[in-house]
C-alpha cells in the first residue's frame, strides 16, 4: 500500500517525536547548523519559533506524516522576499522526500505569494539530480550562520500562467 502523505502543524506532534527525530546522527549529517543536542525545552522553542512564522507570514513548516505517522519537517519560510523550502525526514522515511517535496512544490505553485522558491543545501550534499528534476537550477553559494550552503532557485510562476499587468 503507498504511503498517504498529509501536512499538519508541527504543534499537533508530539515533542518527544520531534526530539528523537532531531537526535538521530544520520539526521545531522547534511544539517551542518545542527550543532546542539535536542531535548524537550529545544523542541518546545523550535515549534513556537515556526508557530510565529505562521503568524507573521500566513505560512510556514509542516509536520510531514504518512499514514498518520511523524516522518519528519519542512516546508516554506519566508526569508527576506524570498520563500526558502525545507525538508527534514526521519531516517526511515527518507524514500518518502520526492513525493513530499512534489505534494509541497504543487502547493507553492498555486499559491500567488510565492513566484519561485529557494532551496539551500550544505555543501555535504552531493546527489542533486532530485532538484534538476524539479526545475530547479543553482545560482549561487550563501553563507548562512557561518556555514556554507548551495543555493537553488525553482520558478514556480511561469510565463504562460502569470498573470499580465
Amino acid at each position: 500500500m503507498k504511503d498517504r502523505i498529509t501536512f499538519a502543524r508541527l504543534s499537533e506532534i508530539d515533542p518527544t517525536e520531534i526530539v528523537a527525530h532531531m537526535s538521530d546522527p544520520r539526521v545531522a549529517e547534511h544539517m551542518p547548523l545542527l550543532t546542539f543536542e535536542w531535548d524537550a525545552k529545544v523542541a518546545a522553542g523550535f515549534v513556537a519559533k515556526k508557530e510565529r512564522y505562521w503568524a507573521r507570514d500566513g505560512l510556514g513548516h509542516w509536520a510531514f506524516l504518512a499514514n498518520d505517522r511523524y516522518v519528519g519537517w519542512g516546508g516554506f519560510q519566508k526569508e527576506g522576499d524570498e520563500w526558502d523550502f525545507g525538508l527534514v525526514l526521519r531516517p526511515d522515511a527518507f524514500g518518502l522526500g520526492r513525493r513530499i517535496s512534489s505534494k509541497a512544490i504543487n502547493f507553492a505553485t498555486a499559491d500567488e505569494r510565492i513566484p519561485f522558491v529557494t532551496f539551500l543545501l550544505p555543501r555535504s550534499r552531493k546527489n542533486l539530480g532530485a532538484l534538476g528534476r524539479l526545475g530547479a537550477r543553482q545560482v549561487g553559494e550563501i553563507e548562512y550562520d557561518r556555514a556554507k550552503f548551495l543555493k537553488f532557485r525553482l520558478e514556480t510562476k511561469h510565463p504562460a500562467t502569470a498573470p499580465t499587468q
